[in-house]
């Protein structure tokens, strides 16, 4: 504080008044004095001071009263010193119960203003401290939600822009006649937009974090079931999900192996017919989770020529490494199921 100290001083006490103002100027504080409850409080609404001195014992509206008021009625009230007798300890709890920062033991002599001084100054310092802190906290907020604004921004343009990709892919392929290269562009287009719906949940989820994978899902496997269904043979993606949120490196991972595995799944587990493909994300155990996506079809022999690029299945090891987990593939009481397990 690069001036003195603002004190109001509140005792019915004429003479006690005024040497206690002589004194603490001496000392270096700017002072004012009153000799009720209702005078201070009525000067507090006009004025600003750093720090208010109560004493106990006032005809009409004791100091506990005045306390009281202050804390009630003055906005942003300065801390407040308790003055009191040197037999009144159940007093002096009964002010710091009502928000006094501190008290003081009066008596009569020199040492009392010394003892007044030194716990203004102490009362003044602590005061200073937690102004610091609640400034650093609220910068620290305001800090926290310009990130948050800034993270959402991102996660806004990272999907618009891979949308926009994904766009340019669809063009590309309609432009093209070859059959195996449009069918290449499609499969490419679909990877990018499972990528990107991580992002979309992100800039309108509240938390930026972890992704909401329930959500995240039932959003992918909609637009899977509209890439690959047609009216001659539907596809019907069942997801049976448990409430968890993944990182978001962990969410891309999830999202882009269930694109692999339910569009392969898609294109040969039933042929032209219709069928069903049931996706399942469980916890497991303490802090994992398993993920298992499994079809009535014949499945396929693990050493067999893949049926297409074989790109899938790389990308679905890759991305099954990166979560530090391998792929079982398995039969399943009536088709094929493909899992793994990993930590959340």
């Amino acid at each position: 504080m690069d001036r003195p100290a603002r004190v109001l001083y509140i005792d019915d006490d004429e003479g006690l008044r005024h040497l206690t103002e002589r004194n603490l100027k001496r000392r270096g504080f700017e002072v004012a004095t009153v000799a009720s409850g209702p005078e201070g409080i009525e000067l507090l609404g006009r004025e600003r001071f750093d720090l208010v001195a109560i004493d106990h014992y006032m005809p009409e509206v004791d100091g506990l009263a005045t306390l009281e008021r202050l804390m009630r009625e003055v906005p942003a009230p300065p801390p407040v010193v308790y003055v009191t007798g040197s037999d009144e300890s159940r007093v002096a709890v009964a002010a710091l119960k009502a928000g006094a920062s501190d008290y003081v033991v009066k008596s009569i002599g020199p040492e009392f203003f010394d003892l007044l001084a030194t716990t203004f100054a102490q009362t003044l310092d602590r005061e200073g401290l937690k102004r610091a802190a609640r400034q650093a906290e609220e910068a620290l907020r305001d800090t926290n939600q310009r990130l948050q604004f800034l993270l959402k921004e991102v996660n806004h343009r990272v999907a618009n822009s891979l949308q926009m990709v994904s766009a340019f892919v669809i063009m590309q392929g309609s432009a093209l006649t070859d059959e195996s290269a449009k069918a290449a562009l499609r499969q490419t287009q679909q990877r990018i937009l499972a990528i990107a719906q991580v992002h979309r949940k992100l800039y309108t989820s509240e938390d930026f974090e972890l992704v909401d994978m329930a959500d995240y899902l039932a959003a992918l496997l909609s637009d899977l079931e509209e890439t690959w269904s047609t009216p001659a043979s539907p596809r019907r993606l069942v997801l049976h999900a448990d409430a968890l949120k993944l990182k978001t490196d962990k969410a891309v991972a999830v999202g882009v192996i269930v694109n692999e595995l339910v569009s392969n799944a898609c294109k040969y587990a039933y042929g032209s017919s219709g069928g069903e493909i049931r996706i399942f994300l469980r916890k497991e155990g303490e802090g994992d989770f398993r993920l298992c996506v499994e079809d009535d079809g014949p499945g396929f022999a693990l050493d067999a020529v893949p049926r297409g690029t074989g790109l899938g299945r790389k990308l679905v090891g890759a991305m099954a490494a990166t979560l530090r987990s391998d792929v079982n593939y398995a039969r399943a009481p009536s088709g094929f199921r493909i899992d793994l397990r990993a930590a959340v």
